[in-house]
């Protein structure tokens, strides 16, 4: 070659790479500018077909489990975006397998050639580039060029080397890309989690003073807390309070919080009443709540007139009621948590506990406080907790909450749950004088579950559920609470096919009410009246659904009789079960 030629090549290698590394810069500028990743690769395919000189051009790109190969971007007259075929199918799937570049200038001589993508077109195939898109091990996808626009429409080596170099170059502006996706993404999703705190930090309630009755403390383990507390006062001078914990973590545990606080405080402010208030709120929630996913909480008012707390446990754990003179006295759940049972909702108050404090002090706390880890590795426990308690009771009421929950947050440890403790403390030496009813007075029965249904066979799973779980609640035994269970079962059977002689429309009533010491059910119909004396029961030996009723139900109830409903329609069965 002489001088002149030699000169001419080194001109036109020089300007080649020129062009080059222009593309790349160009190339990584796109990547770098726009957060539309699938975007980019369109405009880069293009920039990339062009200049190899190819007619036609795709992006596969793999997904995260490796299996399948997607096309996501196209250039030329075909399009395939969204084609997919096996991570290890026709020369893509190949060439990604091997992480090697291929040339393939008659693809009909090449078994692996994916003949349906022409058949899918109509576009000819003649010749294929293939090049991986990888950075040492891991893998993206692949370019794949088709048919030289120039010449006899086959690719060289010459135009392979080129493409391996600019898919190389593309590989890496994807990845860096991604990272940066990722890195965005991150960034909102910690905005979003800083402002879910913020708003959660501002649920809770301004500390009342060391001489307020009522204090609170919350840790969150994460950035957003499951756990919450609240207390306000009422226009009468009764503190309203309440300390809960939702199941599970993260934004929906967060969300599921904040409306059950906000619901708290809306309705606390109106209904004085804890059981009737943790009724309403459970009604909301079940309307609403995901499945699998519930709220225990502690609610309740406290007189610091009188030091009587009145509070209603739905599924907490049981505070603890600490006496003047030390010992401690857990206060045990009497109903199932927030969000379980659509049927105890509405009117059908949940069950409440009464507590006349006497200078003692009430505290309510999470179960992140008791399974709380200490320095030696031990969980706090329920024992250590009241030890601690029992320590540090001198201190004025905020500090010592502080003190009792220090030794499980440390700076050099990550909670292994949120911490949240409540105390309603009776600091008042002189009480109002006390209104107590007199001896022998009748109390009023007080219904704990109400149910409207039609007469349809499929609807007693739900009466079943609902009978157990307000049988529980009115503190019955599990004994008691199967006869109760299946005298009800069958008088609804009876009900369904004789008073209503299998009419699925006709209307039913339920209620159960605590009547001291007796579990009292009314089981109303809107059927013909019934002719009590006419009413017999099978033989015991006859065992199948319905009719066995009057036999069965006045064996495992105490009292059973026939009503007549004071409208006069239709018929009242009221049933009577000893509390055991």
């Amino acid at each position: 070659m002489n001088k002149g030629a030699h000169n001419q090549s080194r001109e036109e290698t020089s300007r080649t790479v020129s062009e080059e590394l222009e593309l790349l810069a160009v190339m990584g500028q796109d990547f770098a500018a726009s957060l539309d990743i699938e975007e980019t690769l369109s405009r880069g395919l293009q920039r990339i077909t062009d200049y190899v000189g190819a007619q036609a051009g795709a992006v596969f790109v793999l997904s995260d489990d490796g299996t399948t190969l997607t096309c996501t971007a196209c250039s030329g007259p075909i399009d395939v975006v969204g084609l997919s075929l096996g991570s290890d199918e026709g020369i893509v799937g190949r060439c990604v397998q091997n992480n090697i570049p291929e040339i393939v200038r008659d693809v009909s001589k090449d078994p692996n050639f994916f003949q349906a993508a022409d058949e899918v077109t109509g576009f000819e195939t003649r010749s294929l580039l293939c090049a991986p898109l990888s950075v040492k091990d891991q893998k993206i996808g692949a370019i794949e060029l088709v048919n030289k626009s120039s010449g006899d429409g086959l690719f060289d080596e010459t135009d392979l080397h080129l493409l391996q170099s600019l898919s190389s170059s593309a590989a890496l502006a994807i990845i860096n890309a991604r990272m940066a996706e990722a890195l965005v993404e991150q960034e909102r999703v910690r905005r979003e989690l800083e402002l879910a705190a913020e708003i959660q930090r501002s649920l809770l309630p301004d500390p009342g003073g060391d001489d307020f009755p009522v204090c609170g403390i919350n840790f969150p383990a994460r950035t957003v807390s499951g756990d919450f507390y609240d207390f306000f006062p009422l226009e009468d001078g009764r503190i309203c309070f309440n300390l809960g914990d939702v199941s599970g973590k993260g934004m929906n545990a967060a969300l599921l919080m904040a409306k059950t606080a906000s619901l708290f405080r809306c309705l606390g402010k109106t209904i004085h009443q804890p059981g009737q208030l943790m009724a309403r709120i459970n009604a909301e929630i079940c309307e609403t709540v995901t499945r699998g996913m519930f709220v225990t909480m502690v609610g309740g008012v406290f007189d610091p007139r009188t030091g009587k707390v009145v509070l209603a446990n739905a599924g907490h754990e049981p505070p603890l009621f600490r006496r003047t003179d030390g010992s401690y006295e857990p206060v045990p759940a009497q109903a199932p948590p927030i969000g379980i049972s659509p049927f105890l909702t509405g009117s059908n108050d949940f069950p409440e506990t009464e507590i006349q404090l006497e200078n003692g002090s009430l505290y309510i706390f999470t179960d992140g406080v008791t399974e709380g880890y200490l320095e030696n590795g031990e969980e706090l426990g329920a024992e250590g907790l009241q030890e601690r308690l029992t320590e540090y009771t001198g201190l004025p009421i905020g500090e010592r909450l502080q003190t009792v929950l220090s030794p499980l947050k440390r700076d050099d440890v990550a909670l292994r749950d949120d911490l949240t403790l409540l105390v309603i403390e009776d600091n008042n030496t002189g009480h109002a004088e006390q209104v107590v009813p007199p001896a022998g007075e009748e109390t009023v029965p007080k219904k704990i579950l109400s149910l409207q249904f039609r007469s349809q066979a499929k609807n007693l799973k739900g009466v079943r559920s609902a009978i157990t779980g307000a049988a529980m609640m009115s503190g019955c035994s599990e004994a008691a609470c199967q006869d109760v269970v299946i005298a009800v079962d069958e008088a609804c059977q009876n009900v369904i096919r004789h008073a209503y002689n299998g009419d699925d429309n006709g209307a039913v009533e339920l209620d159960v009410l605590r009547d001291g010491d007796d579990l009292v059910v009314e089981l109303r119909d809107y059927a013909a009246p019934v002719d009590v004396s006419k009413i017999k029961p099978r033989e015991l030996d006859d065992v199948r659904p319905g009719g066995l009723g009057t036999h069965f139900i006045r064996e495992v109830m105490d009292t059973v009789e026939f009503l007549r409903p004071a409208d006069g329609e239709g018929n009242l069965l009221r049933m009577v079960k000893r509390i055991a």
